[in-house]
């Protein structure tokens, strides 16, 4: 069964910085794309931004220059590094794997 387990999330203010982290387990981290969504209250769930199983990312144009994704093949985690934090990328920030597994959601707050 698969698990994903997100942490990392909370409270700051617009300009600083949260790394996000997501432990996997139950499968084979290493052959699988994997990437954050997040959804804001009353909106849809949107791409963050994805990795694949080689290590090749994307990003939603939102978050260019400021979010980076990366992959930690032998701690099976995946971690989503956010910089200059705007009020508006607040929401819950899912982890995801390929093709439709999902965490629990980890809640980003940033006050301005």
């Amino acid at each position: 069964q698969v698990q994903l387990v997100e942490s990392g999330g909370g409270l700051v203010q617009a300009g600083g910085s949260l790394r996000l982290s997501c432990v996997a387990s139950g499968t084979i981290f290493s052959l699988n794309s994997m990437g954050w969504y997040r959804q804001a209250p009353g909106k849809q769930r949107d791409l963050v931004a994805t990795i694949s199983s080689g290590g090749t990312p994307n990003y939603a144009d939102s978050v260019k220059g400021r979010f980076s994704i990366s992959r930690d093949n032998a701690k099976n985690t995946l971690y989503l590094q956010m910089n200059s934090l705007k009020p508006e990328d607040t929401a819950v920030y899912y982890c995801w794997r390929y093709k439709n597994y999902w965490g629990q959601g980890t809640q980003v707050t940033v006050s301005s």
